[in-house]
């Protein structure tokens, strides 16, 4: 099994530019484990679409599998984030929560 390497985002960029991809996302809550797909990425954060509604500033993590491909690797790379929920909104009939990543670990 790899290591962790633990990164720690100081100085977050409001505009950052934002990648749409469609990943699958499990993320734990105090509720416990939710299942969604992101909508799009960016370094600081990332919107994604979930059948449950997250109550906005609540604490999240979750792990999303980089593809090898967008990340200029030889295999898919996993990126396990901490963050907190700063928006909630329906959108073409799905419910879209978008978060900040206030830490992330990649898996080495």
């Amino acid at each position: 099994m790899g290591s962790w390497t633990k990164v720690k985002e100081e100085h977050a960029v409001r505009a950052a530019v934002r990648f749409p991809m469609r990943l699958p996302l499990r993320i734990q809550t105090s509720e416990g484990e939710l299942h969604a797909v992101t909508e799009n990425i960016s370094a600081n954060g990332l919107l994604f679409v979930c059948d449950e509604t997250l109550e906005v500033s609540s604490r999240i993590e979750f792990t999303i599998a980089m593809p090898a491909a967008v990340m200029g690797a030889s295999k898919d790379v996993t990126i396990h984030c901490v963050g907190r929920v700063v928006r909630n909104c329906m959108q073409d009939g799905q419910k879209k929560t978008a978060a900040v990543i206030d830490e992330y670990f990649l898996k080495a």
